[in-house]
Order: C-alpha cells, then sequence, then structure tokens
C-alpha cells in the first residue's frame, strides 16, 4: 500500500470491520510497526492518537496526561528565564504559543462542554466515569492538546446530536491534519474532504465526503465488472478458436464438388495461414492468462433476516416518572434518543428485564469470551452440531470462511458485533432492542442492516444517535429527557 496526506487535509478512513483501519492509525502513530516499508510523519506541532486508555486516577490526571508536551514546553520555558538563556526561552516560547500554549486548559473547559462533559468536575475519580463518558473525555483532552496532526479512531461513538455538531465544527476549524476513523455517514459528508477505503491490505483514495465516496466506488465496481466480463469473454473465444479452428481445416477433411486438383494445390496455403493464426491465438491467450483481470470479489453482505413469532397482547407495560406508561404491542417500532447521560440505555435495560415473550437484545458492549472460536461462540446455546452452525454463519453474510476459526480476542469491535447480531438471526423474537446498533459496524452492513431491520415483523426498540437512521426510521420516537 502507498498513502500520502497533504497537510490540511481531513481524511476519513473507512472500510470493512476487521480490514486494518485501527491498525493503519496505529502505525502513523507510531504505536505500531509496519512489517515491512517506511512511515514518514512531518508534524512540528505533534501527533494526536485517540486511544480507548486513560491514565490515572482523576479527571485532572487525564487532563495532564493529555498536556504534557505543553506542560513540558512551559517547564522548560521557566528553567530557561531563571538561567536567563533567552536565546531558549526564545525558541520555546514559539513552539508554546504555536500550541495555544496559554489557552490549552480553557480548551479543555470548552471541549468537555462541547462534548456533554461540562458537569464532571476535574477531582472527579475516573473509576466513577461510564464508557461512554471516559470515551468522550479522552477525545476532549486529545482536542484541547491541539495537535497539528489528529488520528481519531471511531470518535463519532457515544455522542449525541449536539456534541457531533460541535465535534464537526471543531474538526473542520482545525489548523492542521486530520485522519479519521468513523461509520458515521453525515459526519463523513460534513468533515472529510477525502475518503481513503482500506481493503485487502491496500487502500485506495475516493475524493469527496461520503456521497462523493459512493458514487465513486460504485463506477469502480462497474468498470472491473466489465473489464472482467470482457477478459472471460475473450479468453473463451480465444481458447475456441485454438481448439476448433484448426480441426475444421484441417488436412484429411471432405473435398467439395470431387475437386481435387484445387482441394490438393490450396491445402497447403490455407494449413499454413490457419496454424499462423492458431499460434497467434494461442500466443495471445497464454498472455490474457498470464495477466488475467481478477474476479471482483464478493463483498460481505447483510443476507440475514431477523425472525418473528406471531406474539400477542402487549409485550411491554414499563411505568415512566410523571405517571405514564411505556407500552410496546407485537410489530410495535420505537426509537429511544436524548443527550447523552439521559438514560436511554438504562430505559432499554428496564424495557428487556420486563418484556414478556423472548427478546433479542444487541448490548453497546458485547461480552464474549476472548479464548473461544468465532464459530463456538457463535454456537454456544444454539440447537446443532459445529457443522450446521458454520453454514448458518456463513449465510447470514457476516464473515467469511476463513474468519470462523479465529479466537473472538482476535476481532474487532466491529467484528465482534457482527458476531452478537448473527446471534440475533439464529432464533426468532417477539422484541428485539438495539442499543446504539449502528457503531463500529461498517458502512455498507449499517445500509443493509437497515434494510433488513425494515423487514423485521417483530416489535423493535432502538437507542441510536446515529442521524441517517434516525432519519429514514418508520416507527415511534420518543425523546429521553435531559442530562443532570
Amino acid at each position: 500500500m502507498s498513502l500520502s496526506v497533504k497537510p490540511g487535509e481531513r481524511v476519513g478512513v473507512v472500510g470493512e470491520n476487521g480490514a486494518g483501519k485501527s491498525t493503519l492509525l496505529r502505525i502513523l502513530a507510531g504505536t505500531e510497526k509496519p512489517d515491512e516499508g517506511e512511515v514518514t510523519v512531518t508534524a512540528p506541532g505533534g501527533v494526536g492518537h485517540l486511544e480507548q486508555s486513560l491514565r490515572g486516577a482523576t479527571v485532572q490526571d487525564v487532563v495532564d496526561a493529555a498536556l504534557t508536551e505543553l506542560r513540558e514546553l512551559e517547564a522548560g520555558m521557566r528553567q530557561a528565564a531563571e538561567a536567563e538563556d533567552m536565546a531558549a526561552y526564545g525558541e520555546l516560547l514559539t513552539a508554546f504559543e504555536a500550541r495555544g500554549g496559554y489557552e490549552a486548559d480553557a480548551r479543555v473547559d470548552r471541549s468537555m462542554h462541547g462534548l456533554g462533559l461540562a458537569q464532571v468536575g476535574r477531582d472527579r475519580p475516573l473509576a466513577t466515569l461510564s464508557g461512554g463518558e471516559r470515551a468522550r473525555l479522552a477525545l476532549a483532552c486529545l482536542l484541547a492538546a491541539s495537535p497539528e496532526v489528529l488520528l481519531l479512531d471511531e470518535p463519532t461513538n457515544h455522542l449525541d446530536e449536539a456534541a457531533l455538531t460541535w465535534l464537526e465544527d471543531r474538526l473542520r476549524g482545525h489548523h492542521g491534519t486530520a485522519v479519521v476513523v468513523s461509520h458515521d455517514r453525515m459526519f463523513l459528508d460534513r468533515v472529510a474532504t477525502s475518503i481513503v477505503e482500506v481493503d485487502g491490505g491496500g487502500v485506495t483514495r475516493f475524493g469527496g465526503g461520503y456521497t462523493g465516496y459512493l458514487a465513486e466506488k460504485a463506477a469502480a465496481r462497474r468498470r472491473w465488472e466489465q473489464a472482467y466480463a470482457e477478459w472471460r469473454q475473450e479468453v473463451e473465444r480465444l481458447a475456441e478458436f485454438a481448439s476448433t479452428t484448426a480441426h475444421r481445416v484441417a488436412a484429411g477433411r471432405p473435398m467439395r464438388d470431387n475437386n481435387k486438383m484445387a482441394y490438393d494445390r490450396n491445402a497447403g496455403r490455407v494449413q499454413a495461414s490457419v496454424s499462423s493464426r492458431v499460434r497467434q491465438a494461442a500466443e495471445r491467450l497464454r498472455r490474457l492468462q498470464d495477466d488475467p483481470v481478477p474476479r471482483p470479489p464478493e463483498p460481505l453482505r447483510f443476507r440475514g433476516r431477523f425472525g418473528a413469532r406471531q406474539a400477542r397482547g402487549p409485550l411491554v407495560e414499563l411505568p415512566l416518572p410523571g405517571g405514564e406508561t411505556l407500552t410496546v404491542e407485537p410489530g410495535d417500532r420505537l426509537l429511544i434518543h436524548g443527550p447523552n447521560g439521559a438514560g436511554k440505555t438504562t430505559l432499554l435495560d428496564k424495557i428487556a428485564r420486563h418484556a414478556r415473550g423472548r427478546v433479542g437484545y444487541l448490548r453497546q458492549h458485547v461480552a464474549l469470551d476472548p479464548r473461544r472460536r468465532v464459530v463456538e461462540a457463535y454456537g454456544e446455546g444454539l440447537p446443532g452440531y459445529p457443522d450446521d452452525h458454520v453454514a448458518a454463519l456463513l449465510d447470514t453474510g457476516l464473515f467469511r470462511r476463513e474468519a470462523l476459526h479465529l479466537r473472538v480476542g482476535e476481532l474487532s469491535e466491529g467484528q465482534r458485533r457482527r458476531l452478537a447480531l448473527a446471534r440475533l438471526l439464529a432464533v426468532e423474537h417477539d422484541l428485539i432492542l438495539l442499543d446504539e446498533p449502528t457503531n463500529h459496524l461498517s458502512l455498507t452492513l449499517v445500509e443493509e442492516l437497515e434494510e433488513a431491520l425494515g423487514e423485521y415483523g417483530g416489535a423493535l426498540v432502538v437507542v441510536s444517535h446515529d442521524r441517517a437512521l434516525r432519519s429514514r426510521f418508520r416507527g415511534r420516537q420518543m425523546g429521553v429527557g435531559h442530562a443532570a
């Protein structure tokens, strides 16, 4: 693969789950080495990589860790001033001001406010934060540090609509370069100046945002399919010519009109001409077979269908604060939305506990034994033999055969979500609950998942911040109150 990112670009990185998008970011960040080749990063203003692990006991510890480079520049300035080394002081001051060092703590406050963490105090223990709050804190601190190059892996997960809008504005105003892995279609359209797709161990660049990427990718697919079809037709034509033409005009063929003299006189000339053409066709065939147009690979497609049982009567009758009751009847469709911290997941958990009938639940965080093979984790608790489970899992279109014997711990987050979805497909349900179902899933899969959910005949309750999903959702929508 070969990839160049120009200063000031905002590159959106897309691709199938497990294709290597996060690995690419880690290689760019220098935290992982490529198997071969070279990586050159020129960023005097620093490189910031959004990581999932946070260091420290309190929120302030995390802030200080994120601003380490600025704190070190500030300490160096004090030491240079005390030593009256004005040359060193001037050099450090220039670097400090270029990174906006004097406004760093104010940027932390603005970032935390923009990402819905305004009520989180700096002295709050890190262990008391939810997974979503920790992810937003990591993002806020990285943006406050304001490195020249931002490497962000799924930054839109755990963000509500207000925070998404703030992040989009912040990245569009970034005076530097950004490389962002994201599944959010609107985010990519609004932020990315170009799209890079990771596929098959290589990368392909597409101009424009997500909409431009879809159009270019579809056109490229059509050109590839046409080139493959033309190659196959030419190979078949030449093979047919080489195998039959010589036989039709070979020596010993029947004379016509008993014209023996003409037959003998022309035979040698005809045979020489035909032999030359056959040799040319054979050589052309050899070259085509030595340099074939590869068959376009079949993309992973969501072929599964969610099975519904014929339930009767209300599936959910849940009292809500204020005296109202949330009722879900068979076939109902409900989308729950609201700001971060408003209790959407808590509400979904309550629905799961109080629902009648068979309930399928896709949680935000998939809990699977990392030591088990994919096909073993899929088949746990399901009827049938391992061969049956292999066939059923392949039929969903969510995994290729070569991935079935990987251990769950080797899967990407998106692949683990695929596995959890596959288990939902294996059983018919009266009610399906989905908590942020589009998180970590590839863009193609998200589109196909929405289509499959549209055909599901049972009751469906979805919690989602995905603006594209919300805009196309057919059913009731319910807003949950504001965070305290």
